[in-house]
């Protein structure tokens, strides 16, 4: 006995405010993380909004500073005034003499505009309450630290796959999508997650990455909207949007029994294996014939 799929629209309200409500939450929080991400990431360069030059700085750093400098020049440059960054870079430039930190002001502007956030209680922030604590950040800017990057690439790994998992089952009572289309939908933003967090890593070792960075990150946010817009709109709008409005048209061409151009396309992504499989046996087959021997035979030497 088959029992009818729960789907969307046929849902009780009370089911339906309980999604809807994680749904705007979680909407409202993706909005607000990449508002941060402009503020944050977006002003590495000392201009506002996201660019590759941004993501560079951010995680393979401005080798031609130091870690103070990029960050005056960048995110803290609203935090003091021209002439004390000013005066602040010049002592970095100089090569941060202990003698002149206290002679020349630059405690006093320190503790002044920056022991505030950084300090011994605030976690996660550099402390500057003293001039050890500072002088780590008066070398060359070399970006994210592998420490910082390893506990933030976990905390993102745990975090957004919850969100992605919970909004992927909400997705997953949809009908407007066929299966074969919401497996795609679902899976995504796991990939595009991965590979986002390899890419901050990748990013550290060499610049050419932080186009990788943005790449999975659109990816990501394009999933995401699509699965967030689908699961609100079935749930509420189904009527006027899917039956009566202009998505009628893609209710038609998903029944339709003739084969689209995506379906073309899948399904020649799906014989690729049985047609690469044959070739890449016979690539082994002459790398271990033939290349592997004189590669061999070259160490033995």
């Amino acid at each position: 006995m088959t029992q009818n799929p729960i789907v969307l629209k046929e849902l009780t309200p009370p089911i339906k405010v309980l999604f809807t409500g994680y749904l705007c939450t979680v909407g409202i929080g993706y909005l607000f993380a990449l508002i941060q991400i402009l503020f944050t990431h977006g002003m590495a360069d000392g201009k506002f909004g996201l660019s590759v030059d941004d993501i560079v700085y951010s995680y393979y750093g401005n080798r031609s500073g130091t870690v103070l400098e990029q960050k005056l020049n960048g995110t803290m440059k609203d935090n003091a005034p021209e002439h004390e960054r000013f005066k602040l870079m010049e002592w970095v430039r100089s090569g941060a003499d202990a003698e002149e930190y206290k002679e020349d002001g630059i405690e006093k502007i320190i503790q002044t505009r920056c022991v505030m956030c950084h300090n011994k209680e605030a976690s996660g922030l550099p402390d500057f309450t003293s001039l050890k604590g500072l002088s780590a950040y008066t070398a060359q800017d070399t970006g994210a630290t592998f420490a910082s990057l390893t506990r933030v690439s976990h905390v993102h790994m745990f975090g957004i796959s919850f969100i992605f998992m919970f909004v992927g089952l909400i997705f997953s009572f949809s009908e407007t999508t066929t299966n074969q289309y919401k497996c795609i939908a679902i899976g995504m933003p796991y990939v595009f997650l991965v590979a986002d967090i390899l890419s901050w890593w990748l990013t550290k070792i060499h610049p050419m990455f932080a186009w990788l960075v943005i790449l999975a990150g659109m990816g990501m946010a394009v999933s995401f909207i699509f699965m967030w817009a689908t699961s609100l709109l079935e749930m509420w709008l189904f009527t006027p949007v899917f039956i009566n409005g202009l998505d009628s048209r893609y209710l038609k061409w998903r029944d339709s029994t003739e084969d689209s151009a995506v379906d073309k396309l899948w399904l020649l992504v799906k014989a690729l294996p049985s047609k690469i499989k044959p070739v890449s046996v016979l690539i082994i087959d002459l790398w271990l014939q033939h290349v592997w021997p004189v590669i061999v035979g070259y160490f033995k030497k």
